[in-house]
């Protein structure tokens, strides 16, 4: 697991703007929406990943018992799956350029629909009622990429809590989009995965000082039974 490290400093700037560390901690879980991001094989599984993140497979179980805490307080879970297809290949050409032709070809065929590589992780308790997105940029959220905007709104969702790999490419740019389309945005510290510690905390540190919250698999499990405890007792 990372070894999260926010710098004090960094905390009392953010406490300095809001009033608290924890801007989202008042979140209504069932306007809430669990996001995990490309937890694919393409991404984790050694052989068949084209670009692999070692530390993905070690966030899976937080990942799962987020999804059951947003599950049992009423909230949706999301995967998110990225896809290559050849209409990507030329509308995002930029990338492929700076890919070149044997990383293009090798990422191609890890994120091809129906591959290996495609696949979610095994280890991930993916149920019926959850929703799946495809993507086809490193963000969800940038237009063309998918309809994900759409389908949370659709839903009443207006918190987002993000995991999942690269914390500091599709998991950040996700992130940045959300809170510039106005949803509530959480990056989960200990539930996405980088390929080094410094980046990780590097991203971390960027999108808390200006784009959201981030809280720790514990913190976000705690807000979301208080808070639907709190609505229910409210309720009675």
């Amino acid at each position: 697991m990372h070894k999260v490290s926010i710098p004090q400093a960094v905390i009392d700037r953010v406490v300095a703007r809001h009033g608290r560390a924890h801007v989202h901690d008042d979140l209504v879980p069932a306007k809430t929406a669990l996001l995990v991001v490309d937890m694919q094989n393409a991404f984790m599984l050694p052989g068949v990943a084209h670009s692999l993140c070692p530390m993905a497979q070690e966030i899976v179980p937080n990942i799962n018992r987020l999804a059951e805490a947003v599950r049992s307080s009423g909230g949706t879970v999301v995967w998110i799956k990225t896809a290559y297809t050849e209409e990507t290949r030329r509308s995002w050409s930029t990338l492929y350029a700076m890919l070149g032709a044997a990383n293009g070809e090798r990422r191609a065929r890890a994120l091809a629909r129906g591959s290996k590589g495609y696949e979610l992780w095994p280890a991930l308790d993916v149920r019926a009622d959850d929703l799946t997105v495809e993507k086809t940029r490193y963000s969800a959220f940038i237009q063309g990429s998918s309809d994900l905007a759409a389908v949370l709104r659709e839903r009443g969702l207006d918190t987002l809590l993000i995991t999942g790999t690269v914390t500091n490419v599709c998991c950040e740019s996700t992130a940045r989009d959300a809170m510039m389309l106005n949803f509530k945005t959480i990056m989960i510290t200990d539930a996405n995965a980088a390929l080094t510690d410094e980046l990780h905390n590097a991203s971390l540190i960027s999108f808390y000082l200006t784009f959201g919250d981030i809280m720790s698999t514990d913190l976000a499990v705690a807000c979301l039974q208080r808070n639907a405890q709190a609505r229910l007792a409210a309720a009675e």
